[in-house]
């Protein structure tokens, strides 16, 4: 494992990419309604970080083991689906859908990454626990994001709180980031104390649970990108870039 420590010149990038970041995911939400297309949503997301002189992390990104490269600069998951999620021109958001938007920006070189889930319209009070446990979620693992904890504790944090009442999914994590999109370490949604990488001041992570209103079990489309609830149940995503100081974890993608 490849622990990459930022240095001060490093942070202060950091810091302004990710205020940029949370700033375009802000607007790309206010746009989310009823006949709203996820391609539409994408081109916005694009044409937003273009502006500000900043560059997509996620378009024309390929992944280890992926036979082609992230075809989009947003990641748009709808209802039943997790994360990854292609937009498409034909995808038209409908009142009562839920939708992940996840998205990672270049700014001076070093990257942040963000994901929040928001309500297209009005939504069922079943949706609107879901999407309030994910974000809750997010924030007990932060606070465990402190020098001298270990990745265990955040992910032992997260599924103490969500203790059997949603699906956590398992084969998805929060990673290292800045240097690149994905870092070392693997930072899961569970876990026990005191086990895994034992954080450091100047470590950059990525923390996003992702809870599933169903069973925790996931498949992927042909598309090679989008996955999905197994049992068809519906998903959310938040995700924050967390800096680990000597104090308190500061979130990066906050304005």
């Amino acid at each position: 494992m490849s622990i990459i420590i930022k240095n001060k010149e490093e942070i202060e990038i950091l810091r302004q990419g990710g205020r940029r970041l949370a700033a375009v995911l802000i607007k790309v939400a206010k746009k989310v309604a009823p006949g709203v297309t996820t391609a539409e949503l994408d081109k916005y997301a694009h044409d937003l970080i273009i502006e500000g002189g900043d560059e997509p992390a996620f378009l024309n990104y390929k992944p280890e083991g992926q036979s082609r490269a992230y075809p989009a600069s947003l990641c748009i998951s709808v209802n039943n689906e997790i994360v990854h999620g292609i937009p498409k021109t034909s995808k038209v958001l409908k009142e009562g859908d839920i939708v992940s938007l996840d998205l990672g920006l270049k700014h001076k070189g070093l990257f942040t990454d963000h994901a929040i889930t928001v309500p297209v319209g009005e939504i069922s009070k079943a949706s609107k626990q879901l999407l309030n446990a994910t974000k809750e979620a997010l924030m007990i693992g932060i606070e465990e994001a402190r020098a001298g904890n270990t990745v265990g504790d955040i992910g032992y944090a997260i599924e103490k709180f969500v203790a059997g009442k949603y699906g956590i999914v398992r084969e998805l994590s929060g990673h290292g980031v800045g240097k690149k999109i994905h870092e070392d370490p693997y930072i899961p949604n569970y876990g026990k104390r005191g086990k895994g990488q034992k954080l450091i001041p100047g470590m950059v992570i990525a923390i996003e649970p992702m809870l599933n209103i169903g069973k925790a079990g996931i498949i992927t489309l042909s598309d090679g990108y989008t996955i999905k609830t197994s049992d068809g149940s519906r998903s959310a995503h938040f995700e924050h870039t967390v800096l680990i100081t000597n104090d308190a974890p500061e979130i990066l993608t906050m304005i």
